[in-house]
């Protein structure tokens, strides 16, 4: 299909550059799994969603939720929504899972239906002594990461890892699993899974001064729930495409 008003939609919501969206679009873009309100040719709302899996049933993991500037303040988010979770219900999924990228979306998203279901912990630190690391594989890294998942948590495999393995890296060491990507001298780390005193080296073998990382914890609001069915929320949301 053509992508045009989509990525059109996207830059203006984002900023983001034509060399994410040529990656967004060839990588983790599919058209059974977005929603759009469209006027005419131009897309006025979008959304998208990754496959994932929580004790055995689908999950929608929404992201990218965007509307034109020129529309907004006319509910359109809200009937975007609603299309979404209609369509989900109909394919089968238990519910849909987001990360709102500012704590004053979490307001937003509660109007629409969604309760916080997910935290993480969070530091930043200075790199230290570097700790041996090995960059690994989407597969092996998935493999590993259910080993060391905390109860409740959502399992992001398949398309997902394809997709974040196009600008993160994967690396495991000695009591750590890691996905992480750098800028300049800062390394981000979307998930540290292991010991967290493990940090300041981290950063230091991935050639950054200061590291940013989440990890599984109870202290910071992370993600919110929309139920489909009856089935429990998940309560461990790792991999935020932010």
């Amino acid at each position: 299909m053509n992508t045009n008003a989509l990525r059109s939609l996207w830059k203006e919501a984002f900023g983001d550059s034509d060399t994410f969206l040529n990656l967004f679009f060839s990588t983790a873009f599919h058209p059974d799994r977005f929603m759009a309100l469209w006027e005419q040719e131009q897309a006025v709302a979008a959304l998208y969603w990754f496959d994932c899996q929580y004790e055995g049933r689908k999950i929608a993991y929404i992201y990218a939720v965007a509307t034109a500037k020129s529309h907004r303040g006319q509910g359109l988010c809200r009937r975007l929504m609603e299309k979404t979770h209609g369509l989900l219900k109909r394919l089968g999924y238990s519910g849909s899972i987001l990360a709102p990228a500012e704590k004053g979306l979490f307001s937003l998203y509660e109007k629409l239906g969604y309760t916080l279901c997910a935290h993480i912990d969070s530091l930043s630190c200075q790199a230290g002594t570097p700790i041996p690391l090995t960059r690994i594989t989407g597969s092996e890294y998935a493999r590993l990461r259910r080993t060391l998942l905390p109860a409740g948590s959502l399992l992001q495999e398949g398309v997902t890892l394809d997709y974040l393995q196009k600008w993160c890296g994967f690396y495991q060491g000695e009591n750590c699993l890691i996905c992480a990507s750098r800028e300049a001298d800062t390394l981000y780390v979307q998930e540290l899974l292991g010991s967290r005193d493990l940090a300041p080296g981290i950063t230091a073998a991935l050639g950054a001064k200061t590291g940013h990382f989440r990890m599984p914890g109870n202290t910071v609001p992370f993600a919110m729930y929309y139920p489909l069915d009856n089935a429990p929320a998940p309560t461990y949301l790792g991999l935020a495409m932010d």
